[in-house]
């Protein structure tokens, strides 16, 4: 089964992603990981896109595309694979689509991860993370036995710049429209599901595992 998770900031992908791949032994492949380190190792497509990363510019859509493809090719994904975080726009869905046809290949499922705007800003902004180990904890959720304190280390937690209330809501913005043509995109090629980004992480997952299971991709 060949995955894309869409949905925006705050949704659960991330979290889901994880969950899924263990479950079904099928790599959970995060672009922004890939990207580093296709540039790391120096891969002909990494070393392109690092002079492009060199001069502060962004990565054209055709070195990232050739980079997931890279990746896509590697003998962990012949089960499948689950993409996150591409594509993020209509051009990088087409040239992705276009790549796989070539090595008879393509996604079997697109995956949209529907979440109150709400919910997703009270996720985001409650987020904080440790100066020292990096731990994630949630001032809701996942709540530190000291407030503003690591529970792994005793370092200081912060939110990130990331993860401040304007620029959640402008994360949000930026992402629905972007995204909003590949949902009528996948959905024109009969093979997006919306799921609820609101449940919690063992009620989605079974969500999930009854659609795999209905689609007979599990």
């Amino acid at each position: 089964m060949n995955i894309v998770l869409l949905g925006p900031p705050g949704a659960g992908k991330g979290t889901q992603g994880v969950v899924l791949s263990k479950s079904y032994n099928i790599p959970h492949i995060s672009t922004g990981d890939i990207l580093r380190e296709a540039v790391k190792t120096g891969t002909p497509m990494g070393k392109k896109a690092k002079t492009f990363m060199d001069k502060g510019e962004l990565v054209p859509d055709e070195v990232v595309v050739g980079i997931v493809v890279d990746r896509l090719a590697q003998s962990d994904t012949k089960k499948g694979y689950i993409l996150d975080g591409f594509p993020r726009t209509l051009k990088q869905a087409e040239a992705l689509d276009a790549a796989l046809e070539k090595i008879e290949s393509g996604i079997d499922m697109a995956l949209y991860f529907e979440i109150p705007e709400n919910i997703a800003i009270e996720r985001l902004t409650g987020r904080r993370v440790c100066k020292s180990c990096g731990a994630n904890f949630h001032i809701k959720n996942i709540p530190t036995k000291v407030e503003g304190i690591c529970d792994k280390c005793g370092a200081e937690l912060f939110q990130r710049p990331d993860d401040r209330l304007e620029t959640v809501k402008n994360r949000l913005k930026v992402y629905e429209l972007q995204t909003r043509p590949l949902i009528d995109y996948y959905t024109k090629k009969g093979i997006l599901k919306k799921v609820s980004g609101a449940l919690d992480v063992k009620d989605l997952f079974k969500v999930l595992s009854q659609i795999f299971s209905d689609a007979k991709l599990a």
